[in-house]
């Protein structure tokens, strides 16, 4: 599958492509200070699963990506429109039938990858 590029600056067409059960990248601006004050930006990439997506393409929209990182499980929601989000990135998509992907914390089914 190629990967599809959306920024949250796009359309809300494009951001209504995004799913439960896609592997997305998030691009998230963070700020920081070092030790003299001075503040930088730079973009830190979280890449996940979509477990669910809530309140469809209004402002409030979000998503919650979840992934593994050396045996322990992070979850982050992220506000599609948000400002700190620069862009998402569509890496590959898993047949689901579900809405809400709340069973892949416990079982150990595996995925499979939809076919294109």
């Amino acid at each position: 599958m190629t990967a599809v590029k959306i920024s949250a600056k796009n359309s809300t067409q494009e951001l209504s492509a995004i799913r439960s059960g896609m592997v997305v990248k998030v691009h998230e601006k963070i700020k920081e200070k070092n030790a003299k004050g001075v503040e930088k930006e730079r973009i830190q990439i979280f890449e996940g699963l979509v477990l669910a997506r809530k309140h469809g393409n209004e402002a409030g929209a979000t998503i919650t990506v979840r992934k593994i990182s050396d045996g322990i499980a992070v979850e982050k929601i992220y506000h599609i429109f948000s400002p700190a989000v620069a862009k998402i990135e569509v890496v590959k998509e898993f047949a689901v039938r579900r809405a809400k992907l709340g069973y892949t914390r416990t079982s150990k089914k595996k995925l499979r990858e939809k076919k294109s």
